[in-house]
């Protein structure tokens, strides 16, 4: 008799046990619909199993825990911003967050933005803390590479294009793929190809940046690194205003006497030969225009209303083009 009820109960147990672990594997809700949720980065696996029964994602914490650790998923569990639903088992929700299949969030850096205009974006989209970013952005030792370590800021390496970054990502991650994109599309052979022109890479990317802010018309690239080629060559200070804009912590407008005077090493109104490092990331146009510019007398340029530049080879020239397009909007004179 003691066997008999023995048997019953466990039997009764185990009954109950396969009952639950056939609810556990149902979904919490056929007709819901897909949501996004965000889960916590670095949580426990019993703390995403919490949030997913919050949300109504799963019917029970512990009923989803026992679904992972069956399938082998429960220490690969991974936080972030994903896209589920109610109708989703308990094994379909814990192969996604396993695969890491968070939701991805296209961000387009436009050619010309500087670090600091990056970070705004990338906060403003909720894909970063500017203060975060900027801070991997000031410590290029932190990423390994021997031609970055000794820079004081990745300004200008930072390459501009279309980015898919999901929530959550830490900062330091969203620099690294920043770099290994510049890396990849500007290609293995960019170092040598810098050092080929008697200049190194950083020097070429500092010209390239230049080229970058002060170039409406792709057609003029080549034409404004000649420039800047011509007056380093020359000893003449470069004097290229978008530097006084960075200075400045300007993207836009008038450049003003006073701004001239700016006390900043970028300024290249007062100082000689390039700026420290880059004043924005450029893109592969104003990169090749750097490293093949092309060859002139011009030694100034001056915008007309619609962004293309009058060139001089002498100052005589350059102040009678200035006259001639004095009252159009925007000017900026070399």
């Amino acid at each position: 008799m003691a066997n008999a009820r023995r048997l019953r109960v466990v039997g009764a147990v185990v009954a109950l046990a396969g009952a639950a672990f056939f609810l556990a594997t149902r979904p919490a809700d056929p007709r819901g619909a897909l949501r996004v949720v965000m889960l916590p980065q670095g949580a426990s696996a019993l703390a995403i199993a919490a949030r997913l029964e919050e949300e109504g994602l799963v019917r029970h914490r512990l009923g989803f825990l026992l679904v992972a650790r069956v399938r082998g998923l429960a220490r690969r569990l991974q936080g972030g911003e994903y896209r589920l639903s109610p109708a989703m088992t308990p094994a379909a929700i814990a192969e996604v967050l396993a695969r890491g299949e968070a939701v991805l969030h296209d961000v387009t850096v436009p050619e010309g933005f500087t670090a600091e205009e990056i970070a705004r974006l990338l906060e403003a989209r909720g894909l970063a803390r500017a203060d975060r970013f900027l801070a991997a952005v000031g410590d290029p030792p932190r990423f390994g590479r021997s031609f970055l370590a000794s820079l004081p800021t990745l300004e200008g390496y930072l390459f501009p294009d279309t980015y898919r970054l999901p929530r959550g990502m830490r900062e330091d991650a969203i620099v690294e793929m920043f770099l290994q994109r510049f890396e990849r599309v500007a290609g293995p052979g960019l170092p040598a190809r810098a050092r080929a022109t008697g200049r190194p890479l950083h020097e070429i990317l500092t010209i390239a940046s230049m080229v970058e802010r002060e170039a409406r018309h792709a057609f003029e690239r080549p034409l404004i690194a000649g420039v800047i080629y011509n007056r380093l060559r020359r000893g003449m200070r470069l004097e290229v205003d978008a530097t006084v804009l960075y200075a400045l912590r300007r993207r836009e407008g008038p450049v003003t006497l006073r701004d001239l005077d700016a006390d900043s090493p970028y300024n290249t109104y007062r100082v000689f030969g390039l700026p420290p490092g880059p004043i924005a990331s450029p893109g592969l146009p104003s990169i090749e225009a750097a490293l093949v510019p092309l060859p002139s007398e011009f030694l100034y340029y001056v915008a007309r209303p619609d962004g293309t530049h009058v060139f001089s080879r002498t100052y005589r020239e350059h102040l009678a083009a200035i006259r001639a397009i004095q009252d159009a909007p925007g000017r900026r004179t070399r």
